[in-house]
């Protein structure tokens, strides 16, 4: 029994899609990552690919990346003790406006009024500070020009110790 040529062709496609929206996933923190660098992910132009992800998911990229994005702002904005501005950058909106309509626009609140409504109600918030340096902080001029989507993350440095000479041991000497 074989599977026809059609099926094949159609989990092909559905597989391209999921790599793409994997990807989205994995980096909807980085400003970069832009329909150019989904549908390169996925192998399609961006128009093509931008038809395929919404035959597939009901919703555009664009759309389905900033529902990622304000989730994990609505987390921090219950949870970190993080000005408003700070945690638009952490989920990757490099426009304060764009973030606050964009919020408000899903949840029909401002990011304020959000943790106004829903803070107190568990939990004490994180720490500031805490909650940058989980969340890696803010790029540096350094990692500004790198995007997690097109480059590969470092490995991991050295560990304690590594690339050190043991010492001398003396005792054993005459």
């Amino acid at each position: 029994m074989s599977v026809p040529r059609a099926t094949i062709g159609l989990m092909d496609k559905v597989r391209q899609i999921r790599l793409a929206k994997d990807a989205m996933d994995r980096d909807w923190a980085d400003p970069d990552l832009d329909l150019e660098a989904a549908a390169a992910h996925a192998g399609y132009s961006r128009y093509h690919f931008l038809r395929a992800f919404k035959e597939a998911y009901g919703e555009t990229p664009g759309q389905y990346l900033t529902h990622r994005r304000i989730e994990r702002a609505e987390e921090m904005l219950r949870g970190a003790d993080l000005r408003v501005t700070e945690i638009c950058h952490l989920v990757g909106f490099s426009s304060l406006g764009t973030f606050s309509a964009r919020f408000k626009a899903r949840t029909g609140l401002t990011p304020s009024e959000y943790r106004t409504k829903h803070v107190g109600r568990g939990a004490a918030l994180i720490p500031g500070c805490y909650a940058m340096l989980w969340a890696g902080g803010f790029p540096t001029a350094r990692t500004a020009t790198r995007t997690a989507t097109l480059k590969k993350r470092p490995g991991p440095g050295p560990a304690y110790g590594d690339g050190e000479e043991p010492p001398h041991d003396r005792r054993a000497e005459p």
